[in-house]
């Protein structure tokens, strides 16, 4: 009896040992600075773990020969720390491959804010309240337009405040967040985010939007930032007066010849091993088919086809008959812009199987957008109906989940600063004033969709290498 007890012992001891064991395993595996669980940790940093481990291996390595092998152990000592700077990578090589962006990654941004500061006046942060179509309904809601800096044309408040898109401290502020995340690695170390493609709103020169001032001269320091942070910027043609095949050809021909020269400015590897710019084309559905043929046809009468200008241009899908017209049109492909699911044919995601099949049987590009939200009551106080509650970021979650399913080669994200419509991923702070309250991003911090967007960039990563295995 007394021997089956004490071999009772021994077995519970053991239990007890190899449990101790394995939650001192899972201890040592947990990153300790971890934020918002799983999703935020360390692991959307691979490269950085696999690193980490391979040189943890190699100092083991290193301690367990010179412990064997004493009498040669100033020899030793030499060769092994030979081999740990060849193994090594350098400071600067660990940052360049941190800081490699994914240039299938491609977000919308706008340039178009001003303030009394840098512009003389407010810019589009006084929005104005757009009334309704129809008179009837128009009448229930206020009109006027909003008042800065406490009041903005946003539901959102901006870390940054009513910023000026000509403060040269913003447009670096602006290319660091799309850049950097600042938590989830170690105190005093930035965390690479994955903006590789900014799509920056463009109009002519001398032109702007009915809200805004003419903004073709910020390019030339945006080119500027962005190089700096080794992101590439390309441009989202906007409706501007006359758009058409003739004022196309020329608005190509000018930015190619103005900016094509700078290194941030992006060129897209095609299929075929062209390097080609890219320009999105909004509201293209306006202009139809038989004058987009003219430019962007090899038998049109204005091509730009084989020329120094040719180029990969992208139009906006909202209809499903826009499919058809976008391919008579000789667009290269097809983008669906909305961060409202269900809004339109593009933007809703269960049609975009059927729309990347289209697209692929007839040789087009399907660029699929995704948005944390969407809420644009600031300036359409009638639009309640089209918001998107951002549900902590399961929304922006479900649309990048949505965009994977149909193996895009690239995904367009709306936006880094639509502040109007509610649909940027930049900081937000909470705000109150008088009887505005801004909505915010918590429980989580401002810089919670940055994180996202990197989470699911590491992703999105790793199921590109899976399919072109």
């Amino acid at each position: 009896m007394a021997r089956f007890r004490r071999r009772t012992c021994i077995i519970l001891l053991l239990f007890i040992l190899f449990i101790c064991s394995i939650m001192m395993a899972l201890k040592t595996l947990r990153p300790d600075r971890a934020g918002f669980g799983d999703p935020f940790g360390l692991g959307l940093l691979p490269e950085l773990q696999q690193q980490t481990v391979h040189l943890d291996n190699k100092q083991n390595s290193l301690n367990r020969v010179q412990g064997d092998t004493i009498t040669h152990v100033n020899n030793l000592h030499s060769i092994a720390v030979n081999t740990m700077k060849a193994s090594m990578p350098p400071v600067i090589k660990l940052e360049e491959e941190l800081s490699s962006p994914n240039y299938n990654f491609h977000i919308f941004y706008y340039s178009w804010f001003g303030n009394p500061q840098f512009d003389g006046k407010y810019i589009h942060w006084n929005h104005p309240l757009l009334p309704h179509w129809d008179p009837k309904i128009a009448n229930n809601y206020p009109k006027g337009r909003h008042n800065p800096p406490e009041d903005i044309g946003a539901n959102f408040y901006p870390e940054l405040g009513s910023y000026s898109s000509k403060d040269p401290s913003v447009i670096e502020a602006h290319m660091k967040q799309m850049r950097a995340a600042s938590t989830g690695v170690a105190e005093g170390l930035d965390r690479w985010c994955i903006q590789g493609v900014i799509v920056l709103s463009w109009y002519p020169p001398g032109m702007a939007d009915e809200n805004g001032e003419p903004t073709d001269d910020l390019v030339p320091v945006i080119l500027d930032y962005a190089h700096k942070y080794n992101l590439k910027v390309t441009f989202h043609i906007e409706p501007y007066k006359d758009r058409d095949d003739r004022s196309m050809y020329h608005n190509v021909k000018y930015i190619i010849d103005k900016y094509g020269g700078h290194p941030a400015f992006y060129r897209h590897k095609t299929s075929t091993g062209r390097l080609l710019p890219m320009f999105y084309v909004y509201d293209s559905y306006v202009t139809i088919p038989e004058i987009w043929a003219n430019l962007l046809t090899v038998s049109g009468s204005q091509t730009i086809r084989n020329t120094p200008y040719d180029a990969l241009f992208i139009a906006l899908l909202v209809e499903e008959r826009h499919k058809h017209d976008i391919q008579r049109s000789g667009f290269d492909g097809m983008y669906t812009y909305f961060a409202t699911n269900g809004f339109s044919y593009g933007s809703s995601h269960h049609n975009w199987a059927s729309l990347k099949a289209f697209c692929d049987s007839n040789n087009l590009m399907f660029i699929p957008s995704v948005g944390p939200g969407y809420i644009d009551t600031s300036i359409r106080p009638w639009n309640n109906h089209n918001t998107r509650n951002r549900v902590n970021g399961k929304y922006y979650e479900t649309a990048f989940s949505a965009a994977l399913l149909v193996r895009p080669e690239i995904i367009s994200i709306t936006s880094f600063n639509e502040w109007h419509e509610g649909t940027q991923i930049e900081k937000a702070v909470p705000k109150r004033t008088g009887q505005v309250v801004y909505l915010d991003y918590k429980p989580h911090k401002p810089n919670v969709y940055l994180e996202l967007t990197q989470k699911w960039s590491e992703k999105y990563r790793k199921e590109q290498e899976q399919w072109l295995m």
